[in-house]
């Protein structure tokens, strides 16, 4: 069985997300290196699995993420409450806030059953309108997402999700929804927000443990930014992470729905947001380089700096991934050395999503890299 269906990881998945980064890889990682008590670095966080892996381990850890989910969710990962906390204020929310806005599209209508969508929307409004983060509140918001759409129950009282059929990692696109919907007669539950909500927080085991990290230190923006890096409050000395792969562009449309909820627009934006530049192997390595001259420059301070990195390619784009990796390093300016290079073997993506919509794709093809700085 991986660590991904181990009860004390629950707050590891508090939201599935569109990901081929297992826990085992960063435990394996941080547990060689555990005596040096690194302050450790994603600059492409995801959903934060190298966060709550430094967690695990008592570590201090900064991530970095363009993508307003990602960062939501990470943000969970480094907190630490009472599990009455997000569920009391989720109540509160509901109770005080009258939605606005209710958005009223063919997707929305057949997604969500009126009353629960009116649940819903009083809690992105009333998460919208809090004044200051807290613990509780990132917990509450990555829960609410990680609800937000998924399969269908046999039995409503089970209900793990808000949603009519959808896939858990990925939103679909509104008219192939409402298309699948309708051609089968699928209706969305009328189900208890607080409830679902409820099930999904009280599982998250450890969550009342102290953090050696505050959720201040996970930082939404480009990683290719100077200025950004200046915000890490402590010199990394461990870097972990999986860049985006060369030709996939769509993380955050993938993630459209969440989106919506955390304040984005109930449609699908196409614009492509702050990225690494796909236009080519060699805008993408120097977008790349820039990542790892940040992190160089960043940790000046500290006596060694280890970069741990998987990195692929989607199969349609026909690129050498070691070869694209290794002029990443070359364009950054920085004298690294590369220590090894493994398959990570083939990161099936189809299987690791929901097929409840049939969606398939093939098979990535990755590597792990080690290297330092020279």
């Amino acid at each position: 069985m991986t660590l991904a269906y181990n009860k004390e990881n629950a707050l590891n998945a508090i939201c599935p997300y569109f990901t081929m980064f297992p826990l085992e890889y960063p435990n394996r990682v941080l547990k060689k290196h555990l005596k040096e008590s690194p302050v450790v670095l994603d600059p492409f966080c995801g959903r934060g699995t190298t966060l709550f892996s430094a967690r695990k381990s008592g570590l201090s850890a900064w991530g970095i993420d363009s993508s307003p989910v990602a960062v939501a969710i990470a943000k969970a990962k480094l907190a630490s409450c009472d599990i009455e906390a997000p569920l009391e204020l989720a109540a509160e929310l509901i109770s005080e806030f009258e939605p606005a806005n209710l958005p009223d599209t063919p997707f929305f209508r057949s997604a969500y059953h009126p009353s629960t969508l009116l649940d819903i929307c009083a809690l992105r409004e009333g998460l919208l309108r809090l004044e200051n983060e807290t613990d509780a509140s990132s917990i509450l918001r990555a829960a609410a997402l990680g609800c937000l759409h998924g399969p269908l129950p046999k039995h409503v009282e089970n209900a793990g999700y808000f949603s009519n059929q959808m896939p858990r990692t990925y939103a679909s696109k509104p008219d192939y929804a409402v298309r699948f919907w309708r051609e089968r007669n699928l209706l969305a539950p009328k189900v208890d927000v607080l409830r679902v909500l409820r099930r999904k927080i009280e599982r998250l085991v450890g969550l009342e443990e102290a953090s050696p990290c505050s959720i201040s230190q996970v930082l939404h923006g480009d990683a290719q930014s100077e200025e950004l890096f200046r915000s890490l409050g402590t010199a990394p000395s461990i870097v972990i992470t999986s860049p985006p792969y060369y030709g996939m562009r769509t993380y955050v449309q993938d993630q459209w729905l969440r989106n919506w909820f955390l304040g984005g627009t109930d449609c699908i934006d196409y614009s492509a947001g702050p990225q690494l530049d796909h236009g080519g192997q060699q805008v993408f390595a120097a977008s790349l380089g820039k990542v790892w001259k940040n992190i160089a420059t960043s940790a000046e301070s500290s006596e060694s700096l280890h970069m741990y990195v998987r990195f692929g390619i989607i199969p349609s784009a026909q690129v050498d991934a070691k070869k694209l990796f290794k002029a990443s390093l070359v364009e950054s300016g920085v004298d690294w050395r590369l220590v090894s290079t493994r398959s990570a073997k083939s990161a099936d993506v189809g299987k690791r999503q929901a097929d409840q919509m049939k969606a398939e794709s093939a098979a990535a093809v990755e590597f792990d890299f080690h290297v330092e700085r020279a």
